[in-house]
């Protein structure tokens, strides 16, 4: 009965053991199964902990939600004592922690069966997953000539290639929605400080990051979202509160909602044809289910954001580097584009840090007007298909020109780092599919706090025009 993990959801599969068909330890056969099978194509799991993972069935799961179905950790964040992390990167190769983080214990407590980590780039500064750690690039089940995307590259590509159902990421300039968009799967980015990042950060890059997951299905992102939000104990701040739980916003429709509809980036330039096609066709279908669509663009200094943006990252990039450099040779154990980030850090004024937090809050403020009188920007995630694998290599040590130049990640993923920035929910549903089969992501963003309306719409597509039955073709 187990057959393909991708072929069902997570939910599906805690049902499945919630009825006793299958038991953990056989959807931790099957998982390890895939693994062995498909990761060798596509590079995506790693620091697999099959003793852990056993030893957590056998000391008896927590009754939660996904109680006996198999997980995975993004190799970026989510510590946790059993699960040592490379992060990425030859610099902070098989890390322990003393404890667990908050995300990871309200994980555990669903009752996943966490058996090793993903890939991620090094520092998560990268829209594809080559790190050097690894030994070779993470690639898009889709079509292994293309990037699963970044920095949650492994997370996407693992569930694409139905290893696991779903998986742990983060997003802190699309990272969960980049590759949510390539490998054809659903990635929220809740609102700012939704969920917590304790006790390891008090926020991540001046709190455009946050933690996520890469799914087939909504419901499984509403289910784990609903158990992992709130605050952790001394939080700096926290998100406004819900009116009601994710899984209850996806129970009904929400209520006919006012769309702004843009088929080129923010700031006006064009997309690829087929993108800004199934930008209008996911328009088209809005309309069909009766929502107001209106073509326009959001009027903010996107310009402004992506140098702020790019200034935050490359000081905390050069934080965390010289942090765990102890005197060691950097050009022997960091990557081109992070030793890029350490040198353009040293030539930014002390002073710079705090002017880049004050203009991406001043952003934030532009954003919530732009979105006056809709309840929704329509957008693509990506400006183009997923790239090829290579064109976002590490190896260069030009920080800025790898993030804003006219070949950089910022004109390839316009969108996604606004609502990092601007801390707003926002949403890659996989709606299109290139002429070459790729999967094209569909972006979709909420005013600050209205999460409950974002994924009520998400589900209410997915309702629409299921997609689950798509699916990449090593997948099965």
């Amino acid at each position: 009965m187990i057959g393909d993990l991708g072929a069902e959801d997570a939910t599906e599969l805690a049902n499945w053991v919630a009825r006793g068909d299958v038991s953990p330890s056989e959807l931790l056969d099957a998982a390890l199964a895939a693994t062995a099978k498909r990761n060798p194509v596509i590079n995506a799991v790693v620091l697999v902990q099959e003793e852990t993972a056993r030893k957590s069935i056998a000391d008896g799961l927590p009754h939660g939600p996904f109680r006996g179905v198999p997980f995975l950790l993004k190799d970026l964040g989510a510590e946790a004592i059993d699960f040592p992390s490379h992060n990425g990167s030859r610099l902070l190769a098989n890390t322990r922690y003393a404890r667990d983080s908050a995300i990871f214990e309200r994980m555990r407590a669903t009752g996943v069966v966490t058996f090793g980590r993903t890939t991620s780039p090094e520092m998560g500064i990268g829209a594809a997953t080559e790190s050097a750690v690894y030994g070779g690039p993470t690639r898009n089940p889709w079509n292994l000539d293309h990037t699963s995307g970044g920095s949650s590259g492994g997370a996407g590509a693992a569930v694409a290639a139905g290893i696991v159902a779903f998986a742990h990421g983060s997003d802190g300039g699309g990272s969960v929605r980049i590759p949510a968009s390539s490998c054809g799967l659903f990635g929220f980015k809740p609102t700012r400080a939704r969920l917590p990042d304790g006790p390891y950060a008090g926020e991540g890059w001046a709190g455009m990051a946050i933690d996520g997951f890469l799914t087939r299905s909504v419901r499984d992102t509403a289910t784990m979202l609903d158990a992992c939000m709130g605050p952790d104990l001394g939080a700096p701040y926290v998100a406004p509160p819900l009116l009601r739980s994710h899984a209850d916003a996806i129970s009904r429709p929400p209520r006919r909602l006012r769309v702004m509809l843009c088929d080129t980036t923010f700031t006006g330039t064009a997309i690829d044809p087929q993108v800004a096609s199934a930008v209008r066709a996911a328009g088209k279908l809005l309309e069909d289910l009766g929502h107001h669509v209106t073509p326009g663009c959001p009027k903010a200094d996107v310009p402004m954001m992506m140098r702020a943006w790019t200034d935050i990252v490359g000081i905390g990039t050069a934080l965390s580097v010289r942090s765990a450099l102890g005197g060691r040779d950097a050009a022997a154990l960091v990557e081109g584009v992070s030793r890029g980030a350490l040198a353009h850090a040293e030539t930014l004024h002390p002073t710079r840090y705090l002017q880049a937090v004050g203009e991406i809050h001043d952003f934030g403020r532009q954003m919530a007007r732009a979105i006056e009188g809709f309840d929704i920007i329509l957008s693509a995630t990506l400006a183009e298909p997923p790239a090829l694998v290579g064109r976002f290599s590490h190896k260069t040590d030009d920080y800025v020109a790898f993030r804003m130049g006219p070949d950089g990640v910022f004109p390839y993923s316009p969108f996604c780092a606004v609502f990092n920035a601007s801390g707003q929910p926002a949403a890659s549903v996989p709606l299109g599919q290139s002429d070459t089969g790729l999967p094209i992501g569909i972006h979709l963003a909420a005013p600050f706090g209205q999460d409950e309306t974002l994924i009520a719409l998400c589900a209410e597509l997915e309702r629409a025009t299921p997609w689950a039955a798509r699916r990449a073709p090593m997948a099965g």
